[in-house]
């Protein structure tokens, strides 16, 4: 009987351990939404994620040297179909993977206008991995959990109408993909 009581003891002071410990207590991550976050545009301006409350965010790091980098054109496809609709898509060049973003603000700026027509916002040189990542990037990252940070260019993360990351697609996944398409009609239909 002494064994039991033993035990149980044991038990009840684990539990009360594990309840009061650090894992079990909310984190700002836990309380943040992606308006809590901000970048600069290329031209220098404060860009505001709480600016666009209420409004789906596709946001996307991006790269204008990469195998990829003709999702640009899509991406712009994308935003001139929903943006009557809301969403917004962000583009945050990133030299993180293979230094495929070398240039400055005004050379990635003029880069994307000329040779894809970008008229979405699009925010100076980040970086999206790793311990140094731009806070946002690592929001995401803990929100949504491991393996779905950015591994490549055009890592794509989807923000609902409430500011909370809901999904993430890979850099394969092209900006007129279904399952892309559908998650962001979903969000815009909440």
């Amino acid at each position: 009987m002494r064994i039991i009581i033993n035990f149980l003891l044991i038990m009840l002071f684990l539990g009360a351990a594990i309840m009061t410990s650090p894992l079990h207590t909310a984190t700002a991550a836990d309380t943040q939404t992606a308006y809590d976050f901000s970048f600069e545009t290329l031209d220098g301006n404060p860009l505001k994620l709480a600016d666009f409350k209420g409004k789906p965010l596709l946001i996307v790091n991006t790269a204008s040297k990469c195998g990829f980098t003709g999702q640009y054109k899509g991406l712009q496809a994308l935003y001139d179909k929903y943006k009557d609709k809301g969403l917004v898509i962000i583009g945050v060049p990133s030299n993180d993977f293979g230094q495929q973003e070398p240039g400055s603000a005004s050379e990635i700026k003029k880069f994307c206008e000329l040779n894809y027509g970008v008229t979405f916002p699009m925010t100076t040189k980040q970086v999206v991995s790793g311990d140094s990542a731009h806070p946002f990037y690592q929001w995401a990252y803990k929100k949504l959990g491991f393996g779905t940070g950015p591994k490549w260019n055009f890592h794509k993360y989807l923000v609902d109408t409430k500011g909370n990351v809901v999904d993430y697609f890979n850099s394969t996944t092209a900006p007129d993909a279904d399952n892309l398409v559908a998650a962001i009609d979903k969000v815009i239909e909440k």
